[in-house]
Parts: structure tokens; C-alpha cells; sequence
């Protein structure tokens, strides 16, 4: 069997049908922790990204992608959604 048979679309595998969990990480904060106990209900706290600038998927700690995050229209209006930009080479890391 060569390895194209090996990785064809058309064969069913066991795993196909497991889910697993994504990670969209929007940005990060780095409060002094004085700062991070004084807040309350309707503070704001600062990220170190853009509402346009990419987002990082994750499997696990594995960076698997970026994308740009949406908002859905029609009957899933509000819905957040991510479109993927760049997808991981997980052999040889992303880009």
C-alpha cells in the first residue's frame, strides 16, 4: 500500500468521528497582580491585540492555525465564528 493510499479521503478511519477541542486565543493580558485583584464587575482589561488582527488556534499547547474572527449573519446571527487564514504544517510548524 503506498503512503497516498494510506492517507486517502475515501477510507473511513475510527478516529474521524472523535471530537476535539479548539482553543481560539484572542489576545493576551499581563496585569501586575495588585491590579488583577483590584478588579471588579465591569472592569476592563487591556489584550495585546487588535479586534482585526489574526487569532491562534490550538489543539492542546499546538498552534493548528489562525484565522480572522466574524460574526455569522442569518438565522445564526451573533454567532462568532473564526475563517481560517493559515493552517499549520505540524511537521515543520505553521506558515
Amino acid at each position: 500500500m503506498t503512503d497516498a493510499q494510506k492517507t486517502s479521503p475515501d477510507k473511513s478511519s475510527p478516529f474521524d468521528a472523535v471530537p476535539i477541542e479548539v482553543t481560539v486565543s484572542v489576545g493576551r493580558a499581563r496585569p501586575l497582580v495588585r491590579e488583577l485583584l483590584s478588579l471588579g464587575e465591569n472592569a476592563v482589561l487591556t489584550l495585546d491585540k487588535r479586534v482585526e488582527d489574526p487569532v491562534d488556534l490550538y489543539v492542546g499547547d499546538q498552534l493548528v492555525a489562525r484565522g480572522l474572527l466574524e460574526e455569522l449573519g442569518g438565522d445564526q446571527s451573533g454567532q462568532l465564528a473564526v475563517r481560517l487564514t493559515e493552517i499549520s504544517d505540524l511537521q515543520n510548524g505553521i506558515g
